[in-house]
């Protein structure tokens, strides 16, 4: 898979060093607005094209997959130009701004049957299957918890007063979009859509820095915590009648897990040999594209999709509104 990036921040450089460990994959050109701000990476991957015109590197028919990593605002328009230019693409999270938005890049994927992808880490690695695999020996599950807490190297510059784009409606920023997505993902995927949602959050300029968001299921409550402006023990925890489950560290990685029996048997899930997030989503995803698994593709996507009408549902009952809403 010859692969064309959008964005060269830090995320760009941490998935293309992962995806690159399949030998399958090719790294083959770089999109930015300006042609230094690529530079680094290009030598870094020994690429040797950089673009600095989105059009001219879509029309590249050497390259057959298009990497989003670009503002939270623009995945949509970079995503859906990248597929009517036939592209196959993997969309860093969150998807994109909305369900609309969502729905639309959906639909335009089984037309154009291009491959599409969220980034997702979660929903992919080895321990996240395992936990699901174990739920029966727990259930019925009553309380899910999950805590991710990293406090953002630009929350500095927006407390002095800057606009990163992570911090901004404009850009389609916010804890809810950039770090508790990845607890929706790990219970939405457990456990499919609640009937009901309520966002308690922490709002500076419009956007929110932390917040507590409440998934109410017929006999189980959920609370998934996300924060930017502060720091705390990552962890999930899902707790059943039978036993209960310890997600070491945060949703996104999964790293190590615990099944705790009330009968007092333990069963260690230690399954994930490679210690980058990246990795067990980028082998998925080739597999799919390889073996032309549409309907494996489909399946995810509809998943995305259910986080995402989470999403707006958190968004809608916080007073959260994006440019991209409106």
């Amino acid at each position: 898979m010859k692969i064309g990036t959008i964005g060269t921040g830090s995320i760009t450089d941490w998935v293309m060093g992962q995806l690159l460990e399949y030998e399958q994959n090719e790294y083959t050109a770089i999109y930015s607005r300006k042609h230094e701000t690529a530079q680094a990476l290009a030598e870094k991957y020994h690429v040797d094209k950089i673009y600095t015109d989105l059009d001219e590197m879509l029309k590249d028919d050497e390259i057959d997959c298009i990497y989003v990593a670009s503002p939270n605002s623009l995945h949509f328009e970079h995503a859906k130009k990248a597929m009517l230019a036939n592209k196959n693409v993997i969309v860093e999270k969150p998807f994109c701004s909305n369900v609309k938005e969502c729905e639309e890049l959906i639909a335009l994927c089984r037309k154009t049957t291009c491959f599409l992808f969220e980034a997702i880490t979660t929903v992919y690695n080895p321990n996240y299957l395992a936990v699901k695999e174990k739920l029966k020996d727990i259930m019925p599950v009553r309380i899910v918890e999950c805590n991710m807490s990293q406090y953002s190297r630009k929350y500095d510059a927006f407390l002095e007063g800057g606009k990163p784009n992570v911090f901004t409606p404009a850009f389609s920023g916010g804890a809810l979009m950039d770090i508790n997505v990845y607890n929706l993902h790990f219970v939405v995927g457990l456990f499919g859509m609640p009937q009901s949602v309520h966002y308690e959050a922490n709002i500076k300029e419009g956007i929110d820095t932390s917040g507590v968001l409440s998934l109410n299921y017929e006999n189980m409550v959920v609370s998934c915590v996300g924060s930017k402006d502060n720091i705390g023990v990552n962890f999930c925890q899902i707790q059943g009648e039978k036993g209960y489950i310890y997600v070491e560290g945060a949703s996104s990685m999964t790293k190590k897990a615990v099944v705790h029996l009330r009968n007092g048997e333990e069963c260690h899930l230690d399954l994930q040999k490679h210690d980058g997030a990246h990795y067990y989503y980028g082998g998925a995803m080739l597999k799919m594209i390889e073996e032309k698994d549409h309907e494996s593709c489909y399946k995810m996507l509809e998943h995305s999709l259910q986080v995402m009408k989470v999403i707006d549902m958190a968004k809608k009952s916080a007073g959260i509104v994006f440019d991209a809403d409106r």
